[in-house]
């Protein structure tokens, strides 16, 4: 099966790219295939034939999100080790050596299917990894076009084109599904789907939840600066990232001012019967209408069929959530320029709708919060169930890391034990590299039961 000749030819590239292996060479390798997308010319390209082949986002901000994450990822990586030695530690005796995992597959989406596949491919070079990619159906040309402007790059300094390779068209589950039981790790973004059979194959995986991002506006919040951020992050790419503001929850105090707000910067807040037109387009026997799936908005205008104030300012709309639940599917995730909100009696009552949207749909992926209470936004990091608490931020900015905050970027985030993930971390680079430890003998450090359980003892007895 070709799906076994490319693993074989990987699995030789990869092991003549770690024998007398150093820094240098892992480095170059990672930069050669960031190159290969980031010089301009390149970038536009590929932005453009993406949007062209999957009709989802636009060419604009492609370009920025294929510039951002790949620079961004440089800059997270530029000085980490992750070839030899890499930690010593004299106090416990223990030597940490950095060592390859081997053969990688991704499973990338049609949303990024650029984007996505260069942070896969930065990352495992990076660790002297091969890497065998698997696009989308509507991904594969464009997949094929970075993957050729990377082998043009490697040509220049020698690097072997074996280590990125990907599945060649026609894709199909099949070579898909074989590719998960023929690689030594799996990194899938991209539908639930995918990442199930990921996590059944028998391969250690890397999957993602799935998002639905809510975002809470408090009555302490800037309700300008927070409905310019919310449509900045809700309007990029329309709409195409999974942190993206799907929710909003809007404490009632402050109503009236934030919806202003949220119209001057382009929200268009639906009446009901135009909330029923919308609706019954956008989604469709339990699935979203692939006619208003990121599209831009007045695409998505026109095929709703609804009437929209001041329409040629508009630049996502708005609906109010009649309810939560599967019943009512404007709680999930809508991947489109259209944002639920509810609006809550407090902070309590929004905390306790963000609860009860997250555990519909969203578990462990992210929330957000505009406020000027501190206290507010760990409060949702104690009792709601994710991983993330973006706190004053445009969400899809900043959930995969930002020049302006301190999380690694990615395009892949982790959604831990609550979104069936067995990550709970952006995905980054410490994910593709095996560490073996080096252990000698240190003084003996055996405490006495006396020191372990005393304590216990005073109050329990023995």
């Amino acid at each position: 099966m070709i799906v076994d000749e490319l693993v074989a030819k990987a699995r030789l590239a990869q092991q003549k790219f770690e024998k007398d292996a150093n820094q240098e060479r892992y480095d170059n390798a990672a930069l050669s295939a960031a190159w290969a997308l980031m010089e301009p010319r390149r970038n536009a390209e590929l932005a453009e034939l993406a949007v062209q082949l999957t009709g989802l986002g636009n060419v604009k901000d492609k370009i920025t999100k294929n510039h951002r994450k790949t620079l961004g990822l440089l800059r997270d990586i530029k000085h980490a080790k992750t070839c030899g030695i890499i930690g010593e530690d004299t106090a416990s005796g223990i030597t940490e050596i950095a060592r390859p995992v081997g053969v990688v597959g991704a499973v990338v989406p049609s949303t990024n299917p650029v984007a996505t596949p260069t942070n896969n491919v930065v990352n495992a070079l990076k660790c002297g990894n091969a890497i065998i990619l698997s696009p989308s159906p509507k991904g594969v040309a464009v997949c094929e076009k970075l993957v050729a402007y990377m082998h043009a790059e490697f040509d220049k300094t020698g690097i072997d084109k074996d280590l990125v390779q990907m599945i060649p068209a026609p894709v199909s589950k099949a070579k898909a599904q074989r590719l998960m039981e023929a690689v030594d790790i799996l990194v899938v973004t991209g539908s639930q789907d995918n990442v199930r059979r990921a996590y059944s194959s028998g391969t250690p995986a890397l999957g993602v939840g799935t998002g639905n991002v809510t975002v809470i506006v408090d009555d302490t919040a800037d309700l300008a600066v927070s409905a310019q951020k919310i449509t900045d992050s809700k309007c990029f790419d329309n709409a195409t990232s999974c942190s993206s503001e799907n929710i909003l929850i809007v404490v009632e105090d402050i109503r009236e001012g934030f919806m202003s707000e949220l119209h001057k910067a382009g929200g268009r807040f639906l009446d009901a019967e135009n909330t029923a037109t919308l609706k019954s387009v956008l989604f469709q026997n339990g699935h979203l209408n692939r006619q208003i799936i990121a599209r831009d908005i007045d695409k998505v205008i026109d095929v709703a069929g609804i009437d929209v104030e001041d329409p040629d300012t508009a630049k996502f709309l708005l609906i109010e959530g009649a309810g939560i639940g599967p019943e009512f599917p404007e709680s999930g995730e809508k991947l489109s320029l259209v944002t639920t909100v509810y609006f809550a009696k407090d902070f309590e009552d929004a905390k306790s709708l963000a609860s009860k949207v997250l555990n519909h749909q969203g578990a462990g992926h992210s929330i957000g919060i505009h406020t000027s209470n501190d206290r507010h936004a760990v409060m949702l990091g104690e009792e709601l169930p994710t991983c993330r608490v973006i706190v004053n931020q445009a969400h899809c900015f900043a959930t995969g890391g930002s020049f302006d905050n301190g999380m690694p970027f990615s395009l892949s985030m982790g959604c831990g034990t609550w979104g069936g993930n067995s990550i709970d971390d952006n995905f980054n680079h410490k994910h593709l590299m095996n560490i073996t430890k080096v252990v000698r003998t240190i003084p003996v450090n055996e405490p006495t039961l006396d020191e372990i359980f005393g304590s216990y003892w005073q109050d329990a007895g023995k």
